[in-house]
């Protein structure tokens, strides 16, 4: 489950809670680094980044499909 993932200043997460959304956010960027690599066909793709990206090999590899279900609230506080 990523849905931990958000801006650390934001969240004023500290202990436990800060080192667990830090990994969420190497693994998401890990992910959003393989996807990169795919797209522009590189001859190396870095899934062992991260236990995620490592974990998601085969279902990343090869003429498989992948859906990414993305949750964004209206609400102004979530806005950049």
């Amino acid at each position: 489950d990523l849905a931990g993932s958000e801006r650390l200043d934001k969240s004023g997460a500290t202990g436990m809670a800060l080192r667990e959304t830090q990994n969420i956010n190497k693994s998401l960027s890990s992910l959003a680094d393989v996807f990169a690599a795919k797209a522009e066909r590189r001859a190396h793709v870095p899934f062992r980044n991260s236990k995620l990206t490592f974990l998601m090999e085969p279902c990343l590899s090869g003429q498989g499909k992948t859906l990414m279900v993305v949750n964004v609230g209206p609400e102004l506080d979530n806005s950049h």
